[in-house]
């Protein structure tokens, strides 16, 4: 009599290794944090009086729910709601991080839509990115004219929301390759 081995059969410490310590180490870095970097002012007629402005949002327990709950707030327009808010705020990036404060992902917000940047693949990759982000901020101090200086270092900052902490990596861009239903 022969006894076949189960696909289903892993060994104890297969199991503990690929399944529960990275689920047990994710969980430590749970709840994850939504923030969202704008333009804020008082008067939105003067835009010399304008500064920049990091608004929290609020927590999920999930990276996919954590997209889901900026996409519904950015459509409906309650960023500005809150203790933190200014009467004139514009949304430019959108950051979800982790209680570490590591970045998870983060996006680009083109006409009430978050451009949900696709994490760095390598630390190779990285590197290009930090000297990139350091040229257009080197650029934006030399520059006289503060419209100027302050694009720069949105270009800059939407760079770097592509360097997601290597823990976040594989999910964030398996996340991102998903097809997104209608």
């Amino acid at each position: 009599m022969i006894l076949s081995r189960h696909d289903s059969f892993r060994p104890i410490g297969q199991m503990l290794a690929t399944d529960v310590l990275p689920a047990l180490y994710r969980a430590q870095k749970l709840p994850l944090r939504i923030s969202c970097l704008g333009i804020a002012s008082y008067d939105a007629s003067d835009e010399a009086y304008s500064f920049d402005r990091m608004i929290p949002l609020g927590q999920c327990p999930s990276l996919e729910e954590a997209m889901r709950f900026a996409a519904l707030r950015l459509s409906r327009g309650d960023i500005r709601s809150g203790p933190n808010s200014f009467p004139h705020f514009r949304p430019r990036i959108m950051l979800i991080q982790d209680s570490d404060h590591g970045l998870v992902l983060g996006g680009e917000i083109r006409r009430n839509i978050i451009l949900w940047q696709q994490p760095v693949a390598s630390n190779a990759e990285a590197r290009q990115i930090v000297t990139e982000a350091s040229r257009l901020r080197g650029l934006a101090f030399r520059t006289s004219a503060p419209a100027e200086a302050r694009e720069l270092r949105y270009r800059a900052a939407v760079l770097e929301t592509r360097l997601v902490d290597p823990f976040w990596r594989e999910a964030a861009a398996d996340l991102l390759h998903l097809p997104q239903a209608a």
